[in-house]
């Protein structure tokens, strides 16, 4: 799952793509170097207001023959072919103040989120095809490091992906995903007990389910031979989600917009296996 807040911690995520080369050229083993990170995205799925951030970062990205850090991958990679890969790996997000939000004013914070998990991927096209077609199934725990690693939940989040890579350096990629969670996250996000209503956030206990669909986009482009630009967005949607009735809902659908640019500072002379 990918709610964040207001964006993921896991730059590595994001550089990848900012740093994607050609299809056909080895990449190097490992790359450190800085990004900085501008964005506006809706608090939460649901939420009618909008987190503004700005911050930079430091990336690294090591592309071992297990242990990678890597595209859209972070941890250990446990079977890789052509057509299939199951990776144990992690995410996370950044927590945001009930104070940013009208709608839960008074309510505790949303603390900092890791992820971890198994993630199965089905690669659909041909390796050597620019354009790429790919499913993921990644399936993981919740725990809040901002209150000692407490669990949070479990996130299901089956994505239908495509993603295509010119010769001349850009790339550009869609997503389409469901969001599902169990109760304990759902009423992370969602559930009102009865200290926190009021005359206008009556109390409300969330129900497994559904959490959101989400449709995502991406561009990069080289601007340099060590300098990218990525612009990315996201429109998250709560029509027909199990808590759609929860009264922290303000809206049914909510968009997100952001950009990134990637400096590379060093890298490698050794190459990747793959």
């Amino acid at each position: 799952m990918r709610i964040r807040w207001p964006l993921t911690i896991v730059l590595t995520v994001c550089t990848q793509n900012l740093l994607a080369q050609p299809a056909k050229t080895a990449l190097p083993l490992w790359e450190i170097g800085a990004v900085g990170v501008t964005a506006a995205q809706i608090a939460y799925p649901g939420s009618s207001e909008t987190v503004r951030l700005a911050l930079a970062a430091p990336f690294v990205i090591y592309r071992g023959e297990y242990f990678r850090f890597d595209r859209d991958s972070a941890g250990f990679r446990a079977i890789h072919n052509p057509d299939f890969e199951l990776d144990i790996g992690f995410s996370g997000s950044l927590g945001s103040r009930a104070s940013d939000t009208v709608a839960r004013e008074g309510m505790d914070d949303l603390g900092t989120l890791i992820e971890f998990g198994p993630r199965m991927r089905w690669n659909l096209s041909a390796a050597s095809a620019p354009g790429q077609w790919r499913i993921e199934l990644p399936l993981r725990g919740v725990f809040d490091i901002s209150n000692g690693a407490a669990y949070r939940g479990l996130v299901l989040e089956p994505e239908l992906k495509y993603s295509y890579r010119a010769k001349e350096g850009w790339t550009w990629g869609t997503g389409l995903s469901l969001i599902g969670a169990d109760q304990s996250m759902q009423s992370l996000i969602y559930s009102v007990n009865a200290a926190q209503a009021t005359a206008s956030r009556p109390a409300y206990q969330a129900q497994a389910g559904l959490l959101a669909l989400r449709l995502s986009g991406s561009l990069s482009y080289p601007l340099a031979q060590d300098t990218r630009l990525l612009v990315f967005g996201r429109v998250d949607s709560v029509q027909g989600a199990a808590n759609q009735a929860s009264p922290l809902v303000r809206q049914n659908t909510g968009a997100s917009v952001g950009a990134v640019l990637a400096y590379t500072w060093k890298q490698s002379e050794a190459r990747a296996t793959d």
